[in-house]
């Protein structure tokens, strides 16, 4: 089995198109089986950006078939490739699917920055935030 992207990459990779962001969005996955009747799943979202998103699935996919992504909220459909399929056979897989072309209104959502990391100060629940002197600042009044 052919696995093209692994989860694992680091924020800032210079492979990293765009800033993933985790969310679980409503989706339908549409494709087409051997017979060309067309199969639906109900699904969401782990990870989302401008160039797709990872989702669970129980269909049985490819690398590299072409299938549609239903936005759930919205209606929006976008026509995806399969890129990355978790190498766990388990119920619900992961799979990694891209956009044929980039969608960045697809998800309804602002992105980070390209040089955004959770490690960023403005990033939610980052201790770092302020620096030493604020903090004291703080305590003493």
């Amino acid at each position: 089995m052919a696995v093209v992207r692994s989860s694992s990459r680091e924020y800032n990779s210079p492979e990293r198109r765009s800033q993933r962001v985790m969310l679980k969005a409503p989706v339908v996955i549409l494709t087409r089986r051997a017979d060309n009747k067309t199969m639906f799943e109900e699904t969401q979202t782990i990870t989302v950006n401008i160039h797709g998103a990872m989702n669970v699935s129980r269909l049985k996919f490819e690398v590299g078939q072409i299938i549609t992504l239903r936005n759930s909220r919205t209606g929006e459909e976008a026509p995806c490739r399969v890129v990355y399929l978790s190498p766990r056979q388990t119920e619900n897989r992961e799979v990694g699917i891209e956009f044929m072309e980039p969608r960045p209104q697809f998800w309804r959502i602002s992105f980070p920055p390209p040089d955004w990391t959770p490690k960023d100060p403005e990033a939610k629940g980052n201790r770092n935030r302020y620096d030493s002197s604020t903090v004291s600042k703080k305590r003493q009044r």
